[in-house]
């Protein structure tokens, strides 16, 4: 009898354990010129090739699960793609985690060259079915996967979540005009902070192509011109200099603006790739998106692609969340570590009925 109760209790646990952890997953390294890799393989316990998704990150230095305000935006999606039998690559930034490289000075080219990098990696693993390929992007790395598709005939399908689509410099001027609205600021210090705003990115633009030193210069030409303006306006509201706390971060803007990748960002022109593009492509993205717009970046995607002949194109707003796809209420940046963790199951049902049926 006693003999019987534990057979019954080692196969329950067994039964358990089988349901608990469904799927392989192998963390690994790879090597591509001087950069190594430090990425998981995530893919369904089953006999025979199985499609595969490799997930490309937005911008700021992340982990391979895309941590961010507490939320592991890509392990939830690899778990949601591997119990739909789809195996599941997600990689360390470059200077992350296990990869090695300077993440401050690579730019978007250079995280495209990364994504190639995993997917001439991913094609040889065994279990993998190399015609079924995907890449699924987030904000900056929705335009690097269009950057990759664009050039490379081994790609099956791309899926761009709050895909960047629109000029470098047009995305900067919406995103920093949504986040200014959004702010707990006065009306007079909004106005202000979009003046100053709108200069520097065209200063930067029209300056672009000069050394490091000539860029810095002109933008401080721009700022000084600006401030003695602003001085006289903040003087008409009858604000005193020493009560005005109104600061735009010049000398760490002017850093970030002589960089590499600030360079290669503010010149991206989507119409260089998006046409390119001959795979079937899901664009998704949040109404509620402050970083991201979603009406310019999906009319952008499906005019472009069309352009090009591409003809399986699918968008989708989703609404009520974020750029994370976090459903929101007031949907600011201050709320992001208030939310509940959890994509919406219609995110996720989705681009997982998508890419089956692409997948067939």
């Amino acid at each position: 009898m006693k003999s019987t109760i534990i057979g019954i209790l080692l196969a329950f646990c067994a039964n358990y354990q089988l349901k608990a952890n469904p799927f392989k997953t192998d963390s690994l390294t790879y090597t591509k010129g001087k950069i190594t890799y430090g990425a998981t393989l995530s893919y369904p316990q089953k006999t025979g090739k199985v499609p595969a998704i490799i997930l490309i990150s937005g911008t700021g230095p992340q982990n391979r699960d895309g941590e961010m305000a507490k939320f592991k935006f890509f392990k939830e999606i690899a778990d949601y793609f591997n119990s739909k039998g789809v195996a599941v690559l997600r990689v360390d930034d470059r200077g992350v985690g296990k990869s090695t490289g300077n993440y401050f000075q690579a730019t978007t080219e250079d995280f495209a060259q990364d994504v190639e990098a995993s997917l001439d990696f991913l094609k040889k693993q065994q279990g993998i079915d190399p015609k079924k390929i995907g890449l699924l992007g987030h904000s900056e790395g929705g335009a690097v996967s269009f950057i990759v598709a664009s050039r490379r005939s081994d790609v099956a399908f791309v899926i761009s979540m709050a895909g960047l689509a629109t000029k470098g410099i047009d995305a900067l001027r919406k995103q920093n005009a949504d986040l200014v609205a959004t702010a707990k600021i006065p009306e007079y210090d909004k106005k202000r902070y979009n003046e100053i705003n709108e200069l520097m990115f065209q200063t930067v633009y029209d300056n672009v192509q000069k050394d490091s030193l000539s860029l810095a210069k002109a933008m401080q030409t721009t700022y000084d011109t600006w401030k003695k303006k602003d001085n006289e306006y903040v003087a008409s509201l009858g604000i005193q200099p020493d009560h005005d706390h109104f600061r735009f971060p010049i000398y760490s803007y002017t850093m970030q603006a002589t960089g590499a990748w600030y360079r290669y960002h503010i010149m991206f022109d989507p119409a260089l790739f998006l046409p390119k593009v001959k795979v079937p492509v899901l664009a998704l993205n949040g109404d509620k998106d402050l970083f991201v717009s979603y009406k310019e970046n999906l009319e952008n995607i499906e005019r472009l692609l069309k352009q090009g002949g591409n003809r399986d194109v699918t968008t989708k707003v989703i609404t009520g969340v974020n750029h994370l796809f976090l459903a929101c209420q007031l949907c600011t940046t201050e709320e992001y570590n208030k939310l509940h963790k959890q994509f919406p199951t219609s995110v996720l049902s989705t681009m997982g009925d998508w890419v089956l049926n692409h997948t067939k």
